[in-house]
């Protein structure tokens, strides 16, 4: 590929304009990323890499543009994400990373969709009733970007799957419901190097927080991991609400895009950030 004529071709199609400030812009179509996909015969997640390096943004990410630069964009398409839990945190933040842009995702979900989904599982429809809960999520995400690459496991992670279903990812997120298997992965984690955002939901309620391999993690928030006798989480007694669910969703997806961004200061490290919307309170803890 002569990467130089890609350049020209790409600066040719570009339009000119000016954005809300009066600074000049320019921009680029889906039409034309995928012309030029074909014509040079490479992947058109690649050629809006290349236009993005090249100063013109993609109408994709257009409204991205003033919180992510042009260098953080090109980051989140470059960025590899593991979600494990694909119901309703894990349907939510799978759809809001993906508009974000991120370029790969490992998507980990042995379960298939039931009735009682319908009310918080934004994957969840009627005619998907009994179907994959990771399928649907690829089938998802090539909905929205067909340029991203995908891949789905229709299995539940364990702690013999744990470590070769996450390695080599730049973040790994926790959307799942039982807290033993939270361990699991938080674990997994640790050994390959890997940061982990965990959220929870519990009612009208819920956190997240983000775990670093060194740090002491989940202990901090459930104690210690031999104390845990029930597995599943507070959401199977007091439920999760849609509202709830979709609060959580972008506060964990948040995280997420601050790490592959490079904005540490930003995180919640060490904090837990808890909200509860029946009181509409939002606090976030020190766990350190």
């Amino acid at each position: 590929m002569d990467t130089i004529d890609l350049a020209s071709q790409i600066r040719t199609l570009a339009a000119e304009t000016i954005d809300a400030q009066g600074a000049p812009l320019r921009t680029i179509t889906l039409a034309h990323l995928r012309h030029l996909a074909h014509r040079y015969n490479m992947p058109e997640r690649e050629v809006a890499i290349a236009a993005l390096a090249n100063g013109v943004t993609p109408l994709r990410y257009l409204r991205n543009q003033k919180h992510y630069t042009t260098d953080d964009q090109i980051r989140l398409l470059g960025a590899r994400v593991a979600v494990i839990g694909l119901g309703g945190l894990g349907g939510a933040v799978v759809e809001i990373l993906a508009r974000a842009g991120v370029g790969h995702f490992k998507l980990i979900d042995g379960d298939h969709f039931e009735e009682h989904n319908l009310n918080r599982q934004w994957l969840c429809t009627e005619a998907r009733l009994g179907q994959s809960k990771a399928g649907s999520a690829a089938l998802r995400i090539r909905e929205i970007d067909p340029s991203l690459q995908v891949e789905s496991h229709a299995d539940y992670l364990t702690e013999a799957n744990a470590r070769s279903l996450i390695d080599g990812h730049d973040v790994v997120v926790d959307c799942l419901d039982s807290i033993t298997v939270r361990f699991i992965l938080e674990e997994a984690a640790q050994k390959a190097a890997i940061p982990m955002v965990s959220a929870a939901v519990a009612g009208l309620a819920g956190h997240v927080t983000t775990i670093f391999p060194q740090d002491a993690g989940l202990q901090l928030v459930y104690g210690s991991r031999s104390a845990i006798h029930n597995a599943q989480g507070a959401e199977q007694t007091l439920g999760c609400p849609p509202q709830t669910v979709a609060l959580i969703a972008a506060a964990e997806s948040a995280e997420v895009l601050n790490i592959l961004v490079g904005r540490p200061q930003s995180l919640l490290r060490n904090r837990l950030w808890v909200l509860d919307l029946a009181t509409y309170t939002f606090e976030v803890f020190s766990l350190v």
